[in-house]
């Protein structure tokens, strides 16, 4: 399948398919999503179904307006309102409780909905124009590693798919935050592109903490994981490939910087497609900081490890 620029044509055409119920690939400010209309049961089941996803595993619906937010959602607490107001567009993502006709397909039979707005403007106008929620997520078999660049999608997704939008390489290149607004007290379930000190920072108050609940996608053990081992260590030898903070020791090392966290967020998918590409059979990660900053990195590290 050939990969097709964002032209007015093909946006238009990109929100044409969903409509009428295909699987589109759309590029976004996180990662590559495979796109489908949220509120057409035969066209939800079409995702799980290209990506061997498990139907208790949750989607996040994409919106386009702060004001369909209302047609998807029964309460928002004040303090969700506040972060969609300061986080959206972008990559944030609010588990509300839905409302009756949303999906269970896409809700995993729960009584909440994941809902974000993305920031991209090629996703952004594909969901303008195809006038529904949509249901995106990444554009890649269950548990493998997220793309960044239409370049990395596997024939899987691409024989599924109608068309591919090709919006570049991703600007945060780790998945949304995602925060379960149910309660009074606010909980990240999954860490992700806003950070938890920028979310407490608006809020005024420290989050709680809810890792592992199904609400959420990405919750499983082991996930974002490329075709090779993934091994953290203290330091990379002569030998072994990897990401380093170091000076490099073989070409398949790759030097990073230890006080940017969210550019090594960034290059980090980019890096494990890299190396399943070269044929690497383990890739070795220098331990990053352990610091709150670095709290997306580690969860993927962790997962793509275990």
């Amino acid at each position: 399948m050939s990969i097709l620029e964002p032209t007015v044509e093909n946006i238009r055409a990109a929100a044409d398919a969903i409509r009428s119920g295909k699987l589109v690939v759309i590029p976004t400010e996180t990662v590559y999503g495979l796109a489908a209309d949220a509120t057409n049961p035969a066209a939800v089941r079409a995702i799980f179904a290209a990506k061997g996803r498990p139907a208790e595993n949750p989607l996040i619906v994409h919106i386009a307006e702060m004001k369909w937010l209302d047609q998807l959602v029964a309460e928002v607490p004040d303090y969700a309102r506040q972060l969609a107001g300061t986080f959206w567009p972008g990559p944030l993502t609010l588990v509300l409780k839905k409302l009756p006709h949303v999906l269970s397909e896409v809700t995993a039979g729960l009584d909440s909905v994941a809902v974000r707005m993305p920031s991209n403007e090629v996703a952004l106008e594909i969901i303008i124009q195809a006038g529904v929620p949509v249901a995106a997520p990444s554009a890649n078999i269950f548990m493998a590693v997220s793309p960044t660049r239409a370049e990395h999608i596997g024939a899987e997704i691409t024989s599924a798919a109608a068309m591919i939008i090709n919006g570049g390489t991703t600007l945060h290149g780790l998945e949304s935050t995602v925060v379960d607004c149910l309660g009074e007290q606010p909980k990240i379930l999954r860490p992700g592109g806003i950070s938890r000190a920028q979310i407490e920072e608006v809020l005024g108050r420290q989050l709680g903490d809810a890792s592992g609940d199904r609400r959420s996608p990405g919750q499983y053990p082991r996930h974002y994981a490329p075709k090779a081992r993934v091994r953290i260590v203290d330091r990379l030898g002569p030998d072994q490939a990897g990401l380093t903070f170091e000076e490099p020791l073989n070409p398949d090392q790759v030097r990073m910087d230890p006080d940017f966290p969210r550019a090594y967020g960034a290059y980090l998918y980019e890096a494990f497609h890299l190396f399943d590409e070269r044929g690497i059979v383990e890739i070795c990660i220098q331990k990053p900081p352990d610091t709150p900053e670095w709290e997306a990195v580690w969860d993927r590290l962790r997962k793509a490890s275990h």
